[in-house]
């Protein structure tokens, strides 16, 4: 697909509230969706585990306990894509959905992020490496790294945690990665930190935008997600003719709300070729590039599908 010169991005700040059914959920989607649309963006991306929200529509018993909340969750799974689509469509919007539990074929259950078109196509990438906390709860890392072909361009997806490693980004940008979205969930703020200088790494090194979007606040209802640290962030390089500091935007940390950036895709394929710095290029003339390159599998580029 030919991508576009410029895409706007609005990601989320998400509270996590104790909701009390799924239609007070389904509400709380549908206004945040429509805040994010009425940005002008082309694409939301709301957090990690932000769907775990629909724990608390099962009660307390549920959400108190960190096997039946991933049981629990994963059984919406499908019923919460299909919702999203469906709001997609409404605002002609892209969206990737929060990330959460998917019950996969193995019998494990795995961190996926899903994203919607408008057109109502559906791509999923699960979390390629844990957490200590996500291993002692038994969330279990997928396996391939993912491209998704769409009408806004070529887009990849980092989970929280799996944005800290450089070459889990590299092996998307060299098969045309231009926007890494990168969904967090962080409990302190040593955490958030953590995502923050990963993003802004990972669009130094590929010359690409990396988007952030965590939740925040406490959700003490929940042993999970119960407390939450972090603010969403639109990063690019740092160059002149895109921006010096390389911040295009920065929400207030634990601020509910969206931000947004209008992102100049052009630009940013012209700094590989002719910007102050060549980091994309030049990755090669690091001491042991090519064994760095061969340690990651080649991701797969996929078309979404349909529903």
């Amino acid at each position: 697909m030919a991508a576009l010169d410029y895409v706007t991005i609005a990601a989320a700040q998400y509270p996590l509230d104790a909701v009390e059914s799924l239609f007070d959920w389904k509400d709380k989607i549908s206004d945040w969706v429509a805040k994010g649309a009425a940005t002008g963006a082309d694409l939301l991306i709301f957090p990690e585990y932000s769907s775990l929200e629909q724990a608390a529509t099962m009660g307390l018993a549920v959400a108190g306990d960190l096997q039946q909340t991933l049981a629990g969750v994963a059984e919406l799974a499908g019923e919460r894509i299909a919702f999203h689509a469906e709001l997609a469509k409404e605002h002609g919007v892209h969206i990737l959905a929060g990330s959460g539990p998917v019950l996969y074929d193995d019998g494990r259950f795995h961190n996926a992020s899903q994203l919607v078109t408008p057109q109502g196509l559906i791509g999923e990438q699960t979390k390629a490496i844990m957490t200590p906390f996500e291993r002692d709860w038994g969330i279990h890392g997928g396996e391939g790294l993912k491209v998704f072909d769409t009408d806004l361009g070529r887009i990849g997806i980092a989970i929280c945690y799996d944005s800290e490693f450089p070459l889990q980004v590299r092996t998307l940008a060299t098969a045309g990665v231009e926007i890494l979205l990168v969904p967090s969930c962080t409990e302190h703020k040593s955490g958030y930190h953590r995502i923050r200088t990963g993003a802004r790494a990972r669009a130094l090194e590929n010359q690409i935008v990396v988007a952030t979007s965590p939740t925040v606040g406490e959700a003490l209802w929940s042993p999970a997600v119960d407390r939450n640290t972090g603010s969403a962030g639109i990063y690019v390089p740092s160059e002149i003719e895109l921006s010096e500091d390389g911040v295009l935007a920065e929400g207030k940390l634990n601020e509910p709300g969206w931000v947004s950036a209008r992102v100049d895709l052009k630009a940013l394929r012209a700094l590989r070729f002719g910007g102050e710095m060549r980091n994309y290029l030049d990755w090669s003339m690091q001491a042991g590039a090519d064994d760095l390159a061969s340690s990651v599998g080649e991701p797969d580029i996929v078309a979404l599908k349909s529903a």
